[in-house]
């Protein structure tokens, strides 16, 4: 069977690449030490062709999808061939040096080898909970400048040959203020590159080199014919929106649509921000790709070639192509900025693909302190969920992830009992008003942690708490993000971004997330939809005969 031009022999291989992509992720996933990266997911593999460009990936966050084959490009262009050899591991964080996101997102990767030839690179990336810098957990609202936010890995040898290079482990973990779970996961990551590349090797063996390589070229051949299917279905055109933001920056997107190419102009936008919520110019590329593969083939798999219509044009020292050495550890919130900027650009011309907007935030949660029964350093990590938008003819999907941040799961309570120094005291729906319409936006999520110790800490970044989410079709916006800090005395501290905050026993931390918007006149909505929402303690009586025109 080897060197077959079979393209039922190609679409196995390429099967098998998804199987190995998961195969990666599961291996991770069973290993790692951190609940972040075992309950949460906050994770991605993928497999990258000889050359770095992504062939499949794993299940996982889907911001991740974009940012593997540009870290192992990085690598490419740094290290000489002769220095990448069969058995290495290579390590980055680092956004300026092919890390992409921010320093707590440790990527691995290996290069995969068949008849002394490399044909293929397996990578992953994940949250660690802490990676050194000036707070615990390595993100600070304070930090000015990336050397505030933890240890930064430049693209680096961490395992030569088989080998562990041990004073770049060493490096690593005495930066860590939790070395015994980065070690952990550290060694999950090796695993799961590990694994990859074994089954990468099975592959070329079984079918033969240039069948194998063949596979991966045509499937990305594949993906950019059915890209460019997809996109002459869409509406031609330039499309410009300029929405304010919460701190009162306006952004601005103009979206040129033709035949063969997606345009995406980010260049009219705000210098970099002095303080962490910048982003490198690869993750806003990762926003625009997320965008458009949801609108051009969101079933299919994403390769390269899936991408190759799309064009973003940034401007080096905005707020989404930063310079170094600028702070970028809340990045995730500027780039689900910019991927619900595009989307809501794009939604009024598309609203059978693009419902209403989202909680759009990643609502990053830092909560930590001295564990009452270790003695020992805890950091939960937690993104949040919330509500998604209406579109027409369904109501928004409650307390789900942002489409940023995708397959991930939150933390059950027991976990973060057990692992934390804390207790989690509600879970429920936010019935705020917000997100009505003839379908309404998904509910929000209300949820309570209780502080067990004092001197313990709080970090948050929150956006979509001023500005909430957008409506469509003379629905009503929805309600915002925020979280409350409540006193032991009873006051009531609110924030949408807070940094280090000290927390003492019995102090609550409530987290609360928006409901997405509405979509429609409400006054056309079902009264026994509305009937039903009151019953179900969704919508006050009051609300109902207010906004939807039904007495109770």
């Amino acid at each position: 069977m080897k060197n077959s031009n079979d393209p039922i022999t190609e679409e196995i291989i390429q099967n098998s690449l998804q199987a190995a992509a998961d195969e990666m992720f599961a291996a991770m996933r069973k290993t790692a030490m951190s609940s972040i990266i075992y309950e949460v997911l906050d994770m991605g593999t993928g497999i990258t062709d000889a050359e770095g460009r992504i062939a499949s990936s794993g299940a996982g966050i889907p911001a991740f999808i974009g940012v593997l084959d540009k870290s192992v490009q990085v690598i490419l262009k740094k290290f000489a061939t002769k220095d990448i050899r069969p058995g290495d591991v290579f390590i980055t964080n680092d956004p300026y040096y092919g890390g992409v996101t921010h320093l707590n997102d440790l990527v691995l990767a290996m290069p995969v080898f068949a008849e002394g030839r490399l044909i293929a690179w397996t990578a992953n990336i994940a949250h660690n909970s802490d990676v050194g810098g000036m707070a615990p957990g390595s993100l600070s609202g304070e930090a000015t400048e990336i050397f505030q936010e933890g240890l930064r890995l430049p693209a680096v040898k961490l395992v030569s040959e088989g080998r562990t290079i041990q004073s770049v482990m060493d490096i690593i973990t005495v930066n860590s203020r939790m070395p015994d779970f980065l070690l952990g996961d550290v060694w999950a990551a090796i695993a799961s590159v590990r694994v990859g590349a074994k089954r990468l090797e099975e592959l070329a063996a079984k079918y033969g080199v240039d069948t194998f390589v063949r596979a991966m070229d045509g499937f990305m051949s594949f993906g950019e014919k059915a890209a460019l299917a997809e996109l002459k279905q869409l509406p031609k055109g330039t499309f410009e929106l300029d929405e304010e933001q919460d701190d009162g920056r306006i952004f601005n997107v103009k979206v040129t649509i033709t035949d063969d190419e997606f345009i995406v102009d980010l260049r009219d936008n705000p210098d970099q921000d002095a303080g962490p919520t910048n982003t490198s110019r690869d993750g806003t590329m990762v926003c625009a790709q997320m965008v458009f593969k949801s609108l051009t083939g969101y079933e299919s798999p994403a390769n390269d070639g899936s991408f190759r219509p799309l064009k973003v044009l940034t401007r080096e020292g905005s707020i989404f192509h930063a310079k170094e050495p600028s702070a970028i550890g809340f990045y995730f919130e500027t780039e689900v900025r910019v991927y619900d900027l595009i989307w809501r650009c794009l939604a009024p011309h598309v609203p059978e693909r693009l419902p209403a907007g989202h909680f759009s935030s990643i609502a990053g949660t830092f909560i930590g302190g001295i564990h009452p029964d270790t003695g020992r350093q805890y950091t939960i990590i937690e993104p949040q969920i919330g509500g998604w938008g209406a579109w027409e003819g369904r109501d928004g999907n409650p307390c789900i992830f942002s489409g940023f941040h995708g397959e991930t799961y939150n933390t059950p309570a027991e976990i973060s009992e057990s692992r934390n120094g804390l207790i989690v005291d509600r879970m429920e729906l936010n019935t705020e008003p917000g997100g009505e319409g003839q379908f309404t936006g998904g509910r929000g999520l209300r949820l309570e942690y209780r502080i067990r110790t004092d001197n313990g800490f709080l970090t948050a970044g929150y956006t979509r708490s001023r500005i909430k989410p957008w409506s469509l079709e003379g629905g009503e916006e929805g309600s915002g993000n925020y979280v409350e800090v409540i006193r032991t005395d009873g006051e009531v501290e609110k924030y949408a971004f807070v940094s280090g905050l000290t927390v003492n026993k019995d102090d609550v931390i409530r987290v609360v997330t928006a409901s997405g918007g509405g979509f429609g006149d409400p006054r056309k909505r079902d009264k026994e939809a509305v009937l039903r929402d009151v019953r179900n303690g969704l919508l006050s009586a009051e609300r109902a005969a207010d906004i939807y025109g039904v007495n109770i």
